[in-house]
C-alpha cells in the first residue's frame, strides 16, 4: 500500500508540474459562469403563468432540464481531466524512458499501475461530485429548483468517470497517448450516440433501437449510470409536469436497478484485470 500511495503522490504532482489541473481549473471556471449566466437569465425571462390549466410547472421543467445538461457537460469535463491524466501514463512514460527508474526499485508492475490508477479516479472522482454540487446549488439560488435526489445521480457521475479513466490508463499500455486519448473520446461519444438513439427508438416507439441503445449502456456502463442519475433528478415528480420532463431534452433519463450498480463495478474490474494482464506482457 505504501509503493501505491507514493506513485500516487508521484502522478498528482507530475500532473501539477504539467499544469493539467490548470487547464481543467480554467475549463471548468468558465463553464460554472456560463451556466450561472443561463440560470439567471432563463428563469429572469420565465414565463411561470405559462402552462397555466395543464398542470405542468415549468419551473421544474426547466431546472430538471438544465441540470440534466449540466450533468452531461461534468462527466465530459471529468473525462477530459481522465484523459489528460493517464493518457500517457504507460506508455508514453515508458518511451520517454521514466518508468525504468521505478521499476528497478521494489515496486511492481501492479503497484504502479494500480497508484496510476488510484491519482486519476480520486481526482476525477472528487471533481465531478464538486462541478455537479456547485451547478446544482446555482439552479437552487438563481432558480429555486433543488431535485429530488443527489446522491444517486452524484454517486453515478463518480463511477462512471472512474469507470472513463480506468479505460484511459488500460488503453495506455497499449497505446501511444494521442491515439489513447482519441480512442477514449471515441468511446465516450460511443456512449452519447448509444443514448441519442435510445431517445430517437423511443420517440418512434422503435424497439430496436431501444434495445440497441440498452445494449450499449450496459457495453459502456459510464452511459448507463448517468442515465440512471439524469432520471434520479426527479424521481418523485409525478404527474404532467413529469410527462413535460420525458418529452423535452431531458428524456434520456433511464430508471435502473441494482444490477447496473453490480455490473458497472464488476466492469471495472475486467477493465483493471485486462490492463494489468496487458501491462505485466510488456517489454519495456
Amino acid at each position: 500500500m505504501t509503493a501505491i500511495r507514493v506513485i500516487a503522490l508521484f502522478t498528482l504532482r507530475e500532473s501539477l508540474r504539467r499544469r493539467v489541473f490548470t487547464v481543467v481549473a480554467i475549463l471548468t471556471v468558465v463553464f460554472l459562469a456560463l451556466y450561472g449566466l443561463g440560470i439567471w437569465r432563463l428563469y429572469a425571462e420565465l414565463d411561470r403563468n405559462q402552462l397555466d390549466g395543464t398542470g405542468v410547472k415549468i419551473e421544474i421543467v426547466a431546472g430538471a432540464t438544465v441540470l440534466g445538461l449540466a450533468m452531461f457537460a461534468t462527466l465530459f469535463l471529468g473525462t477530459v481531466l481522465a484523459v489528460f491524466l493517464t493518457l500517457g501514463a504507460v506508455r508514453g512514460d515508458a518511451e520517454r524512458g521514466l518508468l525504468q527508474p521505478l521499476l528497478v526499485r521494489p515496486v511492481s508492475r501492479r503497484d504502479l499501475l494500480l497508484g496510476r490508477y488510484v491519482a486519476a479516479a480520486g481526482v476525477c472522482a472528487l471533481y465531478v461530485a464538486g462541478v455537479f454540487l456547485a451547478a446544482a446549488i446555482l439552479t437552487w439560488a438563481l432558480g429555486g429548483w433543488w431535485p429530488d435526489h443527489m446522491l444517486g445521480p452524484t454517486l453515478g457521475l463518480m463511477l462512471g468517470v472512474a469507470i472513463l479513466a480506468a479505460l484511459s490508463l488500460a488503453g495506455s499500455v497499449f497505446l501511444s497517448a494521442t491515439a489513447n486519448g482519441i480512442a477514449v473520446f471515441m468511446v465516450f461519444g460511443a456512449g452519447l450516440v448509444a443514448g441519442l438513439l435510445g431517445q430517437i427508438g423511443e420517440a418512434l416507439a422503435a424497439g430496436t433501437l431501444q434495445d440497441v441503445s440498452t445494449g450499449a449502456s450496459w457495453l459502456l456502463p459510464f452511459e448507463g449510470l448517468y442515465q440512471a442519475g439524469l432520471s434520479g433528478l426527479t424521481a418523485d415528480t409525478i404527474g404532467f409536469t413529469r410527462f413535460a420532463i420525458d418529452l423535452g431534452p431531458f428524456g434520456g433519463a433511464q430508471s435502473a436497478g441494482p444490477g447496473l450498480w453490480v455490473w458497472a463495478i464488476v466492469y471495472l474490474g475486467l477493465v483493471g484485470a485486462w490492463a494489468l494482464r496487458g501491462f505485466a506482457r510488456r517489454d519495456l
